[in-house]
């Protein structure tokens, strides 16, 4: 076999693509774990009572929907 063109053998951390297959686990850890401290930490305080909504701030969404299911005259 040809001596010149054999390439040395590098050792893992000199291939630049072992990088780029560890970067991204490692990215979604860090991002997890970020992820789960400003969930822990910063997490809404329950409500003791859910507030109720008015009856006038219903009636858009109540006329809308009542104007959608309401049956066609016939033609």
């Amino acid at each position: 076999m040809n001596k010149s063109l054999m390439l040395p053998a590098l050792p893992w951390w000199r291939v630049p693509i072992v990088w780029l297959v560890i970067a991204g686990p490692a990215v979604v850890v860090v991002a997890g774990t970020i992820t789960f401290a400003i969930a822990w930490r910063g997490g809404d305080v329950p409500l003791l009572k859910a507030p109720q909504p008015r009856a006038e701030a219903m009636s858009p969404a109540t006329q809308a929907r009542n104007h959608v299911v309401a049956p066609r005259a016939p033609r």
